[in-house]
């Protein structure tokens, strides 16, 4: 059992990580702007911190075995998170990434393709901006998991592929629920596999 600090708690992918977290029996500090909108779950405690505290953050994160960043990308600040896990003392740092710093062919990025959402481009371009950061980090055990190209509710079926740089997809396109992209997270927790590095999961 961990004590873990999850910053974004009740976001999307937050909640079902904090779920997931919970129901394997972890000890959760759940980190959000609004801890009024924290789930009431076994073994978790809502505290409020700003993201871009980084002194009131780090003292939040104080004392946890890991932290798990699931903020989104344009509503944060990725210098800020890794100074303020640093600053904490806490070791073992895991990030929500995003689909876009993913490869669809060789040297060739999501986030580049022509039919790339627009909505989406900002958040994807800061979701690859925080990678490179975190690939020159030497002094944190950070890993990086990125989502397929849709990232979605759905339900937690244990059925899925993990890879690593490259986007995965199947004949239905490409895709994971929030719900079993919170599962291969808390593996990842219990059972690191990808210390200081990105991987990724899809159907």
């Amino acid at each position: 059992m961990a004590h873990v600090a999850l910053i974004g708690a009740s976001g999307n992918a937050g909640s079902r990580i904090l779920k997931e977290l919970s129901d394997r029996g972890h000890r959760v500090t759940a980190i959000a702007r609004h801890p009024d909108k924290v789930a009431e779950l076994a073994g978790v405690t809502a505290v409020k911190a700003d993201v871009f505290d980084k002194a009131g953050l780090a003292a939040a994160l104080r004392g946890h075995d890991a932290v798990i960043s699931a903020v989104h990308f344009t509503a944060s600040d990725p210098q800020i998170l890794i100074e303020a896990v640093r600053a904490a003392g806490v070791k073992r740092y895991l990030v929500v990434g995003g689909a876009g710093s993913l490869e669809v062919a060789p040297g060739k990025l999501l986030v580049d393709q022509p039919d790339f959402p627009e909505a989406y481009k900002a958040e994807a371009t800061k979701g690859g901006v925080f990678l490179d950061l975190l690939k020159k980090v030497t002094d944190l055990d950070w890993t990086f998991l990125s989502p397929a190209a849709m990232f979605v509710p759905g339900t937690r079926t244990g059925k899925f592929r993990l890879g690593k740089d490259q986007l995965l997809a199947n004949a239905q396109g490409s895709s994971i629920s929030f719900e079993d992209f919170a599962i291969a997270m808390v593996d990842e927790l219990e059972k690191p596999a990808h210390p200081r590095q990105r991987f990724t999961i899809g159907y």
